[in-house]
């Protein structure tokens, strides 16, 4: 907690605001940070205990400013468990971020279609995911528990809210052709083998990707708002 509050206020004691909602880019997404009005720009590198990935071509950066009239945190950060040095090094952003002030976070990703009515191009707005890393006890709440961040047991009944998710829906432009739908989270860095897609099938998942289980565990264990954005990608 120390760790995420260091960083919280380092941020505060920089920005212009205090941010009330943050998006992490998935992979490809960042050129989003060019929408921004009156933006700044933080490298994960000056800010205190932010971790940094492995990946290869991961780019590293937290933008602030208006978007849309709110101002608030644009990420970019490929934040998938075998380069980030575990669940616990994936979250740090989100945890500082809620002790910064933000209250809404949307998680975007690129993610593999598990179904045939599902595309590239097409967006899947999350209705519920499910978390291999965390069933297998890779979970960024796994260990003693904070109190000052939530509570032991987080209810992961509507993860992802169910008033944003109708919001995306009614609001997406029609070429994505926009549908509710189940994500599974997988730990990679390795893609996922033929009779793993099969298996993930079975299980009722409608895409798949390495990352956003963590992220949004951890933000509801803070009790914040999740919208999660899946664009299919292949």
């Amino acid at each position: 907690y120390e760790a995420c509050a260091e960083a919280a206020a380092w941020l505060r004691a920089r920005l212009r605001e205090p941010p009330r909602v943050a998006l992490v880019c998935g992979s490809g997404l960042g050129a989003l940070a060019q929408e921004l009005s009156d933006p700044q720009t933080f490298n994960y590198a000056d800010i205190p205990h932010f971790p940094r990935s492995t990946g290869t071509g991961s780019t590293e950066r937290g933008h602030f400013g208006w978007f849309c009239g709110i101002w608030g945190g644009l990420w970019q950060f490929r934040g998938v468990l075998g380069w980030a040095c575990g669940g616990y090094g994936v979250v740090v952003p989100v945890r500082a971020l809620a002790l910064a002030g933000v209250h809404t976070l949307v998680l975007t990703n690129a993610a593999g279609s598990l179904r045939p009515h599902l595309g590239p191009g097409h967006l899947l707005v999350l209705r519920d995911h499910i978390d291999f890393p965390g069933l297998a006890g890779r979970s960024p709440l796994v260990g003693p528990n904070d109190e000052r961040f939530g509570p032991r047991f987080p209810a992961m009944t509507d993860a992802y809210d169910p008033g944003l998710r109708r919001l995306a829906l009614a609001l997406a432009p029609k070429e994505l052709r926009a549908s509710p739908g189940i994500y599974v989270g997988v730990g990679g860095p390795s893609y996922e083998t033929p009779a793993e897609c099969r298996l993930l099938r079975l299980l009722g998942a409608d895409a798949v990707g390495m990352s956003t289980v963590s992220e949004a565990s951890a933000a509801r264990h803070l009790g914040l708002r999740v919208l999660g954005l899946s664009l299919i990608t292949n």
